[in-house]
């Protein structure tokens, strides 16, 4: 069955809640999901999901995920928060409650989101798809039509509708993860977008993905957030994607996990409605959160990036017209990410090399997730916690004293209302 999109009037309720991973725990206990939809965008921007029969083999088959006891925090209504971000109202009352998160500091917990996250790349049939339980198997295939272009991935729910996992595909492109396929042109659009300084503006012979830049490492602040504001950016796609699994799943509890572009609109999309995130390798989105004025809560932890130290997308340094993201027509010039960081340092651990090579998922679940990891002894107050066999998952932290684009202007340089910001949807040099 095909879900259009929401009427307006509904795209803005709240369904879920805010988690706290300081907050004390008591015992966890683990969820099991089972695969229930395939969603993707079609071509003419419809939000379309598949539903996997209660009868087929995949629905019949699950996903144990750990989860623990979490403080959280809700915005008292999507209206008060909407109109927060316009403009029209202070930051929005926050309503603290308690729920289940995902347990993040459990190995077993990030292997199987990781899987989850790797799955939004693959149909079933193939061979990159991960079994996530006794009995999958790869024959069932995606859920939108073959040729479809933009927003995908998968949801996941337990067996009483009670906690749902949405699934979403970062960038699909050949010189990362060794395919393209349909939604490439729009994957880079949207990471030009919202992980660049100024409208790709990497040098002098790109194309730029919007008109703001005014000369000299200066940008019109105003004409940013208009193209940040378009209804075509895959942000606004993903929160019209919530608003479905909402309608869907009333009373659910959702979680959102993705890796890449995934991951960091994972994040937005939490951040919009106080959804429980795991983004793994994610460019920094903090930027491009101020960018959407979204309304933050007292605290953003239930937003968990987890990444490795090789990994020059997710550490910000894949940037300049020599690095391998330019070279390539993407301009990955944040570094800051919201909420908390589980930082492997596997630079220094490891002697992994940096290298663009090593952002892709799979290398996340088979080299890193799947291997063996101790953490510094001064992490006691919760080795004992995190550590599954021999892998000590690294504690929650915070980036400190973390700046984008410190060396750019931005100003009210125009007024962008009457004279418009002119994107030219150019994609790289």
């Amino acid at each position: 069955m095909f879900y259009r999109f929401l009427p307006s009037a509904l795209q803005y309720l709240l369904a879920s809640y805010l988690w706290n991973q300081d907050a004390p725990a008591p015992p966890r206990h683990a969820l099991k999901f089972e695969l229930r939809h395939e969603h993707g965008l079609s071509n003419d921007s419809r939000i379309v999901f598949a539903d996997i029969r209660p009868s087929n083999q995949f629905a019949a088959q699950s996903a144990d995920v750990p989860t623990t006891r979490v403080k959280a925090y809700r915005p008292s209504s999507q209206a008060a928060f909407q109109s927060a971000r316009f403009g029209a109202a202070l930051a929005p009352p926050w309503d603290e409650v308690e729920i289940d998160g995902p347990d993040v500091q459990d190995r077993e917990t990030l292997l199987t989101l990781a899987k989850m996250t790797n799955n939004a790349y693959a149909e079933p049939a193939d061979k990159d798809w991960y079994d996530l339980g006794p009995g999958w198997n790869s024959s069932y295939p995606f859920g939108w039509e073959p040729d479809a272009d933009g927003f995908r991935g998968h949801v996941f729910a337990t067996p009483d509708n009670a906690t749902v996992v949405v699934s979403v595909k970062g960038t699909s492109a050949g010189w990362i993860v060794g395919g393209g396929g349909p939604t490439a042109r729009k994957d880079k659009l949207n990471d030009n977008l919202l992980f660049s300084c100024c409208c790709a503006r990497v040098g002098p012979t790109w194309s730029t993905v919007c008109g703001c830049y005014e000369g000299g490492y200066k940008c019109d602040q105003g004409c940013l957030e208009n193209a940040l504001a378009e209804e075509s950016l895959f942000y606004s796609t993903g929160i019209n994607l919530y608003n479905n699994v909402t309608y869907m799943y009333p009373q659910a509890n959702i979680w959102i996990v993705g890796h890449s572009l995934g991951g960091s609109l994972a994040s937005l999309i939490g951040v919009t409605f106080g959804a429980p995130v795991v983004a793994f390798e994610a460019p920094g989105e903090k930027l491009a959160a101020k960018r959407l004025h979204l309304p933050f809560p007292p605290s953003t932890q239930h937003v968990v990036h987890v990444y490795h130290t090789a990994d020059p997308i997710a550490m910000g340094t894949c940037n300049g017209v020599a690095s391998s993201c330019a070279i390539a027509g993407y301009a990955m010039e944040t570094r800051c990410h919201l909420g908390k960081v589980i930082r492997y340092d596997t630079v220094s651990k490891l002697g992994w090399a940096v290298d663009i090579r090593t952002h892709g998922i799979r290398v996340v679940i088979e080299r890193l997730l799947s291997g063996e990891w101790e953490e510094d002894k001064q992490d006691s107050k919760r080795a004992d916690k995190g550590k599954t066999g021999n892998h000590t998952v690294p504690g929650l932290t915070d980036e400190q004293d973390c700046v984008d684009c410190f060396n750019w202007e931005f100003g009210d340089y125009r007024n962008v209302s009457s004279a418009g910001y002119g994107c030219e949807h150019g994609y790289g040099p």
